[in-house]
């Protein structure tokens, strides 16, 4: 009985020990192998939202390719509070205000809040230059694995509304990090 627990174990650790040199050489040539272990995508793809106020407005909107997941950035320069969203999918993107049904090239669409307006709140005037229903400007997701198109809703009552076209509903998580709220769309399951 001894003899056979000892070849057992022989052979279950020669078997990881062959597994775990194939997975290895596979990876250093594949960059698949590589990105898979790497890539996380236990965010989840559920509603995400954070309640604070924001009377910075917002300054810029921008996006980056990365390895493992797409990447758009609202810049409220200047906020040293903690930034409200509310991101989320929807089958249809409704501006804000008018219930107008904004067209979105995807799979999915991603609904975007930030409450920070894209005007002066003191003045009125318009500080990030977005119109209802276009593209967001300065914006070029050409090539990007996950997103496949950027509206601006509107920015009503205080908040930003955005919609993000992506390939299909994909894990995405949120974070701030300094003046900056981030989304980050995986690019697989």
């Amino acid at each position: 009985m001894r003899l056979l627990r000892t070849a057992a174990a022989v052979l279950a650790l020669a078997s990881a020990t062959v597994a775990g040199t194939a997975g290895t050489a596979w990876a250093a040539d594949g960059r698949a192998a590589a990105s898979a272990q790497v890539c996380s995508t236990a965010w989840g793809s559920g509603l995400k939202s954070a309640g604070h106020s924001q009377t910075e407005p917002l300054k810029n909107i921008r996006t980056g390719a990365h390895e493992c997941y797409d990447r758009m950035v609202f810049d409220v320069t200047g906020t040293t509070e903690q930034l409200g969203y509310h991101v989320g999918y929807v089958d249809v993107l409704h501006q804000d205000g008018s219930g107008k049904p904004i067209p979105v090239k995807g799979g999915a669409i991603l609904q975007i809040y930030l409450t920070a307006p894209s005007y002066d709140p003191q003045t009125g005037a318009a500080v990030y230059a977005g119109t209802a229903g276009q593209p967001l400007p300065g914006v070029d997701i050409t090539g990007y694995q996950t997103f496949r198109d950027t509206r601006f809703g509107a920015s009503f009552e205080g908040q930003t509304q955005v919609g993000l076209g992506v390939r299909a509903r994909l894990p995405f998580r949120v974070f701030q990090t300094g003046d900056r709220l981030v989304v980050d769309v995986a690019h697989t399951w």
